[in-house]
C-alpha cells in the first residue's frame, strides 16, 4: 500500500461536519485538520502549507448568502494565490459556489456529500496544488539557471578610446528592443558584448540564449532554429522547440552569422520579419517574442557585397551596429587585460601571483596579437603553467614571426634596417654607440622579444639584459 499523502484543512462552523470529513479524508491523506473559527485561518496558513482547503461558504446561525465565504476565500488567496480552496455549500447553494468559482475557488461540494465525491474532489484538487507548485518551483528554477547562464563569463576590460566608445554603445542600446550587430575580428569579445547588451536590457531576467550558426549545418538549421515535430525526419523522435522559441522572452545571440548560406539567410529574415516560427513537420505556426543580437568577423566592406550577405537581412539585424576594435588598435588596454588573466589563471592552477617584468609587459604590448584578447589571454595561461620565475619575464611570451598579418612581427630583412639611434656620422667607430644602436635595432626587428634579439646578436639572454640595462634600453 502506498504512503499517504497531502494536507487537508477543513473549515466549517458545524463539529458534525468536521468530524465527519476528517474521520473520512483521513483514510486517504497523511493529514487533516480541523477548524471551526475563520479568524484562525491567517495563523494556521502562517504556520503551515495545505495541499486543499475545504472552506463553508456560511458561519453563524442564519446565514446562508455566502458572503463570508468570499470574504475568507479572499483573504486565503491573498495570503497564498496558490491555495487550492473547495467550498462547502448547502443545497441550494449552487450558484452561489460558482460564483465563488469565478472568484478563485477551485471547485465545490454540496452537504450533506456523498463520500465518493469528496474523496474525487479532494483528489483532484489536491494534484491540482502539486502541479502549480511544481510549475512554481520550475519557473523559479529557469528564472535562476537563466539568470546563471546569461551572466557574463567575464568583464569587458579596458579604458582606451575605442573602448569606451564601445561601452557607451552598448549603454544606450540595451534598454531597448533594437537588433544589434557586433563586427570585429575573432578574439575581440563579441560574445561579451552580447551578453553586456542582454545583461543591462529589460530582458535581463530571461534567457540568453547563444547559436554558433558556423557550427550548425545546413541540414539541421531549421530544426536547430525553428524546432522540429516526432517524425518529421528520420532522427525526429521527439518533438522539440528551436532555439528561438527557447529564448521566448530573453535574447538569441546569432554568432558568425556571416557564415550563414544566402538561401538560408533568406529563412531567417522571413523569421525576423513575421515574428513567428514553424517547426519542421508543422503546419501551425507559433508567435516568438526575443531579442536579436548577430555577430560576425566578416569585414564590414564584404558584408555589403549582394553576393555574400542578404541586405534586406542586414538591414534587419543592424538597426545598432557595434565595431570591436581589434588589440593592436588599443595597446594601452594590454596591461590590464594582461594582470586581469594573469591573477585568474594563477588562482585556476594554484600558483602565486606574478607581476610583469618590464621587458615582459614590453614584448607583449609590442605584439600584433593576430588573435586578439583570445590569443593573449592563451598566452597568459600557458606562461603561468610554464614560468619559474617569481615573476613573468620576455622568455615567458614566446611570438613566432607572422608575416602578411596586420601589424604582426616582421622576419628580419637581408636589407639595412634604419638605425635606431642615428650615429653621428658614417664614419662613426664608437663601439659604446655601434653596440647600442645594434641592440635597440634587434629589439625593434623582434618587438622585444627577449630569446630572438639575443639570438640574432650572438648573446645569451642574461647578457643582453646586461647591455640593455647598461644603454638604458
Amino acid at each position: 500500500m502506498s504512503e499517504k499523502q497531502g494536507k487537508i484543512l477543513i473549515v466549517d462552523d458545524d463539529e458534525d461536519i468536521l468530524v465527519a470529513g476528517k474521520l473520512l479524508l483521513k483514510r486517504h491523506y497523511a493529514s487533516v485538520e480541523t477548524c471551526n473559527n475563520p479568524e484562525c485561518i491567517p495563523d494556521l496558513l502562517a504556520s503551515d502549507s495545505f495541499d486543499a482547503i475545504l472552506l463553508d461558504m456560511n458561519f453563524g446561525p442564519g446565514e446562508s448568502s455566502g458572503a463570508q465565504g468570499f470574504v475568507w476565500l479572499k483573504k486565503i488567496l491573498e495570503i497564498d494565490p496558490q491555495a487550492v480552496v473547495v467550498m462547502i455549500t448547502a443545497h441550494g447553494g449552487v450558484g452561489v459556489a460558482v460564483e465563488a468559482m469565478k472568484q478563485g475557488a477551485t471547485d465545490f461540494v454540496a452537504k450533506p456529500w456523498q463520500n465518493e465525491k469528496m474523496v474525487a474532489t479532494l483528489s483532484a484538487s489536491v494534484k491540482l496544488r502539486q502541479s502549480r507548485s511544481e510549475a512554481d518551483a520550475l519557473k523559479k528554477t529557469n528564472r535562476t539557471l537563466a539568470k546563471a547562464v546569461s551572466e557574463p563569463k567575464q568583464p569587458i576590460l579596458g579604458d582606451s578610446k575605442p573602448m569606451r566608445d564601445v561601452l557607451s554603445m552598448i549603454e544606450r542600446a540595451a534598454p531597448t528592443d533594437a537588433n544589434v550587430l557586433i563586427l570585429g575580428e575573432n578574439g575581440t569579445g563579441k560574445e561579451l558584448v552580447a551578453r553586456e547588451l542582454h545583461r543591462q536590457s529589460n530582458r535581463a531576467d530571461q534567457v540568453f540564449m547563444s547559436v554558433d550558426l558556423g557550427a550548425v549545418t545546413e541540414s539541421l538549421f531549421e530544426s536547430e532554429l525553428f524546432g522540429h515535430k516526432k517524425g518529421a525526419f528520420t532522427d525526429a523522435r521527439d518533438d522539440r522547440i528551436g532555439r528561438l522559441q527557447a529564448a521566448e522572452g530573453g535574447t538569441l545571440f546569432l554568432d558568425e552569422i556571416g557564415n550563414l548560406p544566402l538561401h538560408l539567410q533568406a529563412k531567417l529574415l522571413t523569421v525576423l520579419e513575421q515574428r513567428y516560427v514553424t517547426p519542421v513537420g508543422s503546419d501551425k505556426r507559433v508567435p516568438i517574442n526575443v531579442r536579436v543580437i548577430a555577430a560576425t568577423n566578416v569585414a564590414p566592406d564584404k558584408l555589403r557585397s549582394e553576393e555574400v550577405f542578404r541586405q534586406d537581412l542586414l538591414f534587419r539585424l543592424n538597426t545598432v551596429e557595434i565595431h570591436l576594435p581589434p588589440l593592436r588598435d588599443r595597446p594601452e588596454d594590454i596591461p590590464e587585460i594582461a594582470q586581469y588573466y594573469a591573477g585568474l589563471y594563477c588562482r585556476k592552477y594554484g600558483r602565486a601571483e606574478k607581476t610583469f617584468t618590464d621587458d615582459a609587459m614590453a614584448a607583449i604590448k609590442a605584439y600584433s596579437w593576430p588573435g586578439n584578447v583570445r590569443a593573449l589571454r592563451h598566452a597568459l595561461e600557458r606562461a603561468v603553467i610554464l614560468s619559474e620565475a617569481d615573476a613573468f619575464t620576455g622568455i615567458d611570451f614566446q611570438f613566432e614571426a607572422q608575416p602578411n598579418q596586420p601589424g604582426a612581427v616582421a622576419e628580419r630583412s637581408t636589407a639595412p634596417a634604419p638605425s635606431a639611434e642615428p650615429a653621428e656620422s658614417a664614419d662613426d667607430l664608437n663601439l659604446e654607440r655601434l653596440e647600442r644602436n645594434a641592440i635597440a635595432q634587434a629589439l625593434k626587428i623582434h618587438r622585444y622579444n627577449i630569446s630572438h634579439a639575443a639570438k640574432d646578436l650572438g648573446l645569451t639572454r642574461a647578457a643582453l639584459y646586461r647591455r640593455m640595462e647598461k644603454h638604458g634600453l
